[in-house]
């Protein structure tokens, strides 16, 4: 019964650190008034940066923090990137992410928050939103 209960609040513990980052992560990018994306050449290299869009669409911008802030992921996993995210406020970085869309097997957003390296799922929505902006 013991262990029972010790690994019931170990996984409630690490739920919460998860959640706490992924808010944080929310609370920070959602206060942003633009955002410029970078599109690599998506073979996961970012040598080559070869469109650049911004957004400056506040509903356009929710939208994006809700996809980069979802759900969390291993952040260890080597991917590489198909692009980055740079979200600003009055003319400064609050925010920069990287994110992995042309690999199904490795499709996520990472970022460092407070010194850490920290990762988030790129679902199939956050994908088609993307495409749809680079296409615009």
């Amino acid at each position: 019964m013991k262990t029972i209960l010790l690994f019931a609040s170990l996984l409630v513990c690490l739920t919460a650190c998860h959640t706490d980052a992924n808010k944080a992560l929310k609370q920070l990018t959602v206060d942003a008034d633009s955002v410029a994306i970078n599109y690599f050449k998506g073979d996961g290299t970012f040598d080559t940066v070869v469109t650049v869009k911004i957004i400056r669409d506040k509903n356009a911008i929710n939208k994006l923090s809700e996809l980069v802030s979802d759900k969390s992921t291993d952040p260890e996993v080597k991917c590489g990137y198909d692009g980055s995210l740079h979200f600003f406020k009055q003319d400064s970085v609050i925010a920069d992410i990287y994110f992995r869309m042309n690999d199904e097997h490795c499709m996520l957003f990472s970022f460092l928050q407070e010194g850490k390296l920290n990762a988030t799922v790129l679902s199939a929505d956050a994908k088609q939103f993307l495409e749809q902006v680079e296409k615009n």
